[in-house]
């Protein structure tokens, strides 16, 4: 039977993950001989045998990976020329064209697990047991070809033992860059606030232990950044984190032992669960239970909770027993580990630094050796129409790619000011960076600088072009500006429209129903509930919410009840303050007039169609939430209320055509029918659900109309408040029961971590 000869050209997430070695295994299994290596576009394959055997070599390729890699692209081709040679080899990595794409940092894996808590494994109990199939990989690069040197464990020379892993092709550590054990890699040291070291190694794991059983507050060192770590059931511990980190309200994440636990916590679905038990490790937003051992401070006011597994070896130490007799083996079943910073700053992940700013916040500090490069927050996500939907997208799944429709030049797009994200593409390919924050303060921005700078250097893109959003005072805006490279100003709810056609594929012309809090029209004025008509070439904007005034601008953010006031004169007129109801309670008589002066000159009260501020004022009215401590917290509050019941109707509105201008959606007489319900008694929660059913229908009716008009019969939902489930549940229903189809985020956010992915689009296709 004659030879054949193939070379396979592969790109995507395929070094630093064991690709090599995976072929190298599978061609031995099929006795194949020819050669493997790594090149600047990816992993380059030469295999020769018999015909029958490459179907089986196929298989693997395809179905077989290791579990980090991800392949974007693989071309084979046949070879006429047969060498001689008698076995498959590794080679030396090549040269050529870069096509660089990095794995993000994962979870441990089960061979790892069960490693370390082999009592007769030379790792039992070791805090950085890592292989090719697990463990830190984007957080600890510092430069490009991945290898060890140019990671932050160029510091930790190979012991003889991990050497021989290492450079062993059939063991699963060959070529692992963060291979370490207890003899030559990082260990643990547990600080008192102050700085002072108290234990280390496997002892400051059981004292940090002990330390939260008792209450304590703990930093904790992780893969992305710190934690600050309490007991989830200490009541008492929990209250005293919220006053310390300054976070009043706004829910915090909660780490079970395991699956188990869990499943004790909140009740979940089969996605849920296997999102939760991914390699990824996200936050996963549950259905709470009623009844739970958690503090009710975790998530107050509130039906859901943030839910994620142990996945750094560290993590798993916590919550083992100790096999030691004088430990006591009363364990932990749920912590706290939230961000570790102060309200509004980047998570910390250098030690100097975080000993300074946490030392308010934390009692003691669990630390390693282990430099981290990139901070990286933990992902979140939830389950919308039984698939993941982010709210923020770092830690497992940032620098993954996002393949376009179409290529692009060089290109970096620098986000929004809030949630930011950036994007470097190039091709057919766009990063996305991990969550950066928000840009509102110098150590979030320096943040961003930094990965602007690390991210285009790691992947060798060089930018000919920087896209930004067209509001004039974002920090993210005059970086753009200042770069010295052309840039391009996108308008925000383009961007976001773009970023939701951009990851499912699309091209041409749809409708977009994009809703969120704030964003800068071409007008001046602050957009957020709009209708747009268009793609990546342009759009017009088809409807949006009728302008309502802000009174007090940004504070009318902080304070719902100035909405909810601007609202009912809008309604009412003069009226609004004549009335008895739960706003005008709250203002004494002088505020009353002062306000209703405020309104009618229209003093510092910016016009807004914003969708985000609608469900700030209903909130308010509904004595919901008068003033909020985190953004969105009206909104979410409002929604986790609606969800008690399910109301049906939906409360009257009005659509406004005024051609040509866009038409104007109204929703004055919902407020006037909502204030009948209040006086006559209609529980808060019903109404909480009509006005969720208005917006839904509303936004349904809309959309008709301009699908009537245009033809259009693709609509995109982006936009924070697609964050809402049960309103994204409603609008999504509607419009599908009249067969249009709805488009909705699944890799990006559609909150303002996904719009530097449209910006990217939308300036890559105006300079081609």
């Amino acid at each position: 039977m004659p030879l054949t000869r193939k070379q396979y050209n592969i790109s995507g997430i395929v070094q630093g993950v064991g690709f090599r070695p995976f072929v190298y295994r599978i061609a031995h299994e099929l006795d194949l001989t020819g050669w493997v290596r790594n090149t600047p576009a990816g992993v380059e394959v030469e295999v020769q045998g018999y015909l029958e055997r490459f179907k089986d070599f196929d298989e693997a390729l395809k179905n077989r990976l290791p579990p980090l890699a991800v392949v974007t692209s693989q071309i084979s081709t046949e070879i006429i020329t047969i060498n001689g040679e008698s076995s498959f080899i590794i080679l030396p990595s090549g040269t050529g064209r870069a096509d660089i794409q990095i794995a993000p940092d994962t979870a441990i894996c089960s061979d790892c697990l069960k490693e370390m808590h082999d009592p007769t494994d030379r790792r039992y109990r070791y805090p950085f047991i890592t292989c090719t199939n697990c463990g830190p990989r984007y957080s600890i690069i510092t430069g490009t070809p991945y290898d060890r040197p140019k990671t932050t464990m160029a510091g930790f020379p190979l012991c003889p033992d991990c050497q021989s892993e290492y450079e062993n092709p059939l063991d699963r550590r060959f070529h692992a860059q963060p291979i370490a054990c207890h003899v030559c890699g990082p260990q643990v040291s547990l600080l008192t606030s102050a700085g002072e070291k108290i234990a280390e190694r496997d002892e400051a794991v059981t004292r940090t232990v002990e330390l939260l059983k008792s209450g304590a507050i703990l930093a904790i060192k992780g893969i992305g950044g710190y934690h600050l770590a309490v007991d989830a059931c200490n009541h008492a511990a929990v209250e005293r984190l919220r006053i310390r980190k300054k976070r009043d309200e706004k829910p915090f994440a909660v780490m079970p032992d395991s699956l188990e636990e869990a499943r004790k916590l909140a009740d979940m679905s089969d996605m849920e669960e296997r999102l939760l038990t991914s390699p990824e490790a996200p936050i996963i937003i549950v259905k709470k239970r009623l009844s739970t051992p958690l503090s009710p401070l975790i998530a107050p006011n509130n039906g859901w909770l943030g839910l994620m597994l142990p996945y750094a070896p560290l993590h798993h130490l916590l919550f083992a027993s100790h096999p030691s007799p004088l430990i006591p083996h009363h364990l932990l079943t749920a912590l706290v580990m939230t961000s570790g910073n102060i309200s509004d700053e980047p998570v910390t992940f250098e030690d100097d630094d975080a000993q300074t700013r946490l030392a308010g916040i934390a009692d003691y500090f669990l630390i390693h050796d282990r430099p981290i490069h990139i901070r990286s927050d933990d992902s979140v996500m939830r389950v919308f129409q039984g698939r993941p939907l982010f709210y923020r997208r770092s830690r497992g799944y940032a620098p993954r790619a996002v393949t376009l429709p179409f290529a692009l030049p060089p290109l970096l797009a620098t986000g929004a000011e809030l949630k930011s994200v950036i994007c470097l593409a190039e091709g057919d390919r766009a990063v996305l960076s991990q969550h950066i924050g928000d840009l509102q303060n110098i150590s979030t921005f320096d943040s961003f600088v930094h990965t602007v700078t690390h991210l285009s250097e790691t992947l060798e893109i060089k930018p000919e072009l920087v896209a930004c959003d067209l509001h004039p005072d974002y920090l993210s805006s005059r970086f753009a500006e200042d770069s010295g490279l052309p840039y391009i100003k996108v308008q925000h709810h383009h961007a976001h429209l773009a970023s939701c056609m951009a990851e499912n594929g699309l091209d041409g012309d749809v409708i977009g129903v994009i809703f969120d809090g704030t964003g800068y029209g071409p007008d001046s004025m602050i957009w957020g509930g709009e209708f747009l008509v268009g793609g990546y070439d342009g759009y017009q904007r088809a409807g949006h919410f009728r302008l309502v005034q802000m009174p007090g601008g940004d504070a009318a953010v902080r304070e719902p009840w100035r909405m909810a006031m601007a609202y009912l004169y809008q309604a009412l007129g003069d009226e609004a303050f004549l009335l008895d109801h739960q706003i005008a309670r709250i203002l004494p008589e002088s505020e009353r007039l002062l306000f209703a002066r405020i309104l009618r000159r229209a003093i510092n009260s910016p016009l807004t169609s914003s969708c985000g501020r609608l469900f700030d004022a209903v909130a308010a009215l509904l004595n919901i939430r008068h003033t909020v401590s985190y953004d969105g917290q009206g909104a979410i509050e409002l929604e986790a209320l609606a969800e008690r019941v399910d109301q049906g109707r939906s409360y009257s509105y009005q659509i406004v055509l005024d051609y040509p201008h866009p038409l104007q959606l109204d929703f004055s007489p919902m407020f006037v029918e909502i204030l009948q319900e209040i006086n006559s008694a209609v529980e808060t929660s019903v109404i909480a659900h009509r006005f969720h059913q208005t917006v839904a229908s509303a936004a349904t009716d809309v959309c008709q109309r301009i699908a009537a008009a245009t033809g259009l019969d693709r609509i995109i939902l982006s936009g924070g408040v697609f964050q809402n489930r049960l309103l994204s549940e409603m609008i999504y229903t509607a419009l599908t029961d009249l067969g249009l189809q709805v488009f909705t985020h699944r890799l990006v956010p559609p909150n303002d971590g996904g719009i530097a992915l449209g910006q990217a689009a939308i300036a890559g296709r105006r300079k081609n």
